[in-house]
Formats: C-alpha cells, structure tokens, sequence
C-alpha cells in the first residue's frame, strides 16, 4: 500500500515503515504528525479485491490521512553562497544548514 501526499509545496510517495524527511516542525520526538493532503491511495492486492485500485483525489482523496511518527529533527547539507562584484574587489561569502524533520510513516487510511 502506498500514497501520495502533499506537505510544503513537495509530493512525496511514502509507503508503511518508511522514514522520510520533510520540512521543519516543532513536533517533539515521538509524537505524530498527520498529513491530511493526501492526493492518491493504492492499496495492496491481497485481501479485498477494492484495496488494489487506484484512488485518485480532485484534488485530495477524502477522508484519506497519513500518520508518521517523528523521529527527531535533522540538519541539511551545508550551502555556501558566494557574492562577488567583478573588478571591484568585493566579496562576500555565506552560508545556512536548513533544519529538517525525519518521520517514520506509521499508518496510511483511505
């Protein structure tokens, strides 16, 4: 069983079990977290034969939810941002470490 779900303006197809980063939530470790922008649910083929088609959301799927437990936070890669003006002897040179949040998907319900 897998599903598509929207958070933050990025798609994610996220199945049972998986761990998945998503942008930074000020959720302590251990809660769960509930992504209710689900845009399509497939289940598996064993069981019922309704759990193996595609339910495609317009935009979302109703009632279909997402429950994750977090992990803990986590910090990105390291970007530099370099500024230079030619000729003119000046630069400048920065950088930041976004702050991720790692999930655990636990239960998908369509």
């Amino acid at each position: 069983m897998y599903a598509i779900i929207a958070d933050s303006g990025h798609q994610y197809k996220v199945e049972e079990g998986q761990e998945l980063i998503v942008d930074y939530r000020d959720v302590p470790t251990g809660k769960d977290v509930v992504f209710d922008r689900v845009l399509a649910v497939r289940g598996t083929n064993s069981g019922e034969s309704s759990q193996g088609e595609v339910q495609l959301g317009t935009p979302t799927v109703a009632g279909a939810k997402v429950t994750a437990e977090v992990l803990g936070p986590e910090k990105g890669p390291k970007l530099v941002v370099q500024k230079l003006r030619r000729r003119k002897n000046s630069r400048r040179k920065t950088g930041h470490r976004s702050l991720f949040t790692r999930v655990k998907i636990s239960k998908i319900e369509s």
